[in-house]
């Protein structure tokens, strides 16, 4: 199950950085940025795969645009994208990214899908060694942030399964 979150993300990741790649810098600069909602999620008793569990796990995330609903309530539109190794969600709000990817009528227009870019542990601003626990934070590693991802999209979105 978390593979099925995971895969279409890195997809859209290395598309768009093709599409990054072939549209001219000054088209992507001068596209609009649709306007994006940030909100955190707080997973309760996060267990890592250490064995290690936190009381109040926080996951930023940003959305573009809004979840469309079939008949049974299950959204229709949504597209995860996970940010690099050492970025966050805000990394993928760039011109060069944003710009020719989530404006009208690009492949992924904010009119049409309800785009997620969230923070990953220790990421950003969810929750991280840095923000008080240091040594003592819980070990963590790609696992985690799948499994963390994974229950933001689900439990705190209601996005149950992607395209």
């Amino acid at each position: 199950m978390k593979h099925r979150l995971l895969v279409p993300g890195l997809l859209l990741l290395a598309l768009s950085c093709l599409a990054g790649l072939t549209v001219p810098r000054a088209f992507a600069q001068s596209a609009a940025i649709p306007a994006t909602q940030e909100a955190d999620y707080v997973a309760r008793d996060f267990h890592f795969k250490s064995g290690e569990t936190m009381a109040e796990l926080r996951l930023h995330y940003t959305t573009l645009g809004k979840p469309v609903r079939d008949a049974n309530g299950h959204t229709t539109n949504a597209v995860l994208i996970m940010h690099g190794t050492g970025g966050s969600g805000h990394s993928l709000l760039a011109p060069t990214f944003a710009g020719v990817l989530f404006g009208p009528g690009q492949l992924l227009d904010a009119n049409r899908y309800f785009i997620i870019l969230p923070d990953g542990i220790g990421h950003g601003k969810s929750s991280k060694p840095s923000d008080g626990l240091h040594a003592h934070f819980p070990q963590y590693d790609y696992d985690d942030m799948v499994a963390a991802q994974h229950e933001l999209v689900q439990k705190g979105l209601g996005v149950e399964h992607f395209g």
